[in-house]
């Protein structure tokens, strides 16, 4: 199997053969088994992950509960920019939800990628940097709507997470109980 970040390389820029095998050296895929943690609380992460296969949940825990701030799926990259970018400790987990296959991003091999190849560093930060924007603007969307608002929002863009995901869960990242889940559900169902 090629490399996946070889291929999104490639479809950015002409790679030549000594690229290619460089971040192939450099970003390894591994599989995770379904309830790995890739980061604990307290840990410093050293590591990213873009996932293959799989989804990877980003939770924190306040007030001895599970909040779920995001889930990670195919073509996403899982991250805790604050703990990489500062090398200070998570206040976040990172768990896998099911088998998952990652390209593991280590913070250090891509620096010393960067040297060998700076022009890698502008297409990273780029890539970053939209992924980052993208990321504030749906937050800041997220929470100016109601519990409805955000479930129908997840049913409209990320359907398959209803299938994949305990319920618990998503009713976590909604920010509401599961019992309050199952009623907007039933609602919506008696009105559609």
């Amino acid at each position: 199997m090629k490399n996946i970040l070889v291929e999104i390389m490639s479809q950015l820029t002409k790679l030549t053969e000594e690229e290619a095998q460089d971040i192939e050296a450099s970003f390894p895929i591994k599989t995770f088994s379904k309830g790995t943690f890739l980061l604990k609380e307290g840990q410093v992460a050293m590591d990213a992950y873009f996932v293959v296969a799989g989804c990877i949940r980003n939770y924190n825990i306040m007030d001895g509960e599970e909040r779920t701030v995001d889930f990670f799926t195919e073509n996403q990259t899982a991250a805790n920019f604050n703990s990489l970018a500062n090398k200070i400790p998570s206040t976040q987990y990172f768990q896998c939800v099911e088998d998952t296959t990652v390209a593991i991003v280590n913070s250090t091999k891509e620096l010393e990628l960067y040297v060998k190849h700076p022009r890698f560093e502008t297409f990273c930060r780029t890539g970053v940097e939209q992924m980052m924007g993208n990321q504030q603007g749906h937050f800041a969307q997220f929470m100016m709507m109601s519990p409805k608002e955000r479930y129908l929002k997840l049913v409209e863009e990320r359907p398959d997470l209803l299938q994949r995901v305990p319920q618990y869960q998503v009713a976590s990242y909604l920010g509401v109980k599961p019992e309050t889940l199952s009623r907007i559900r039933k609602q919506l169902a008696v009105a559609g």
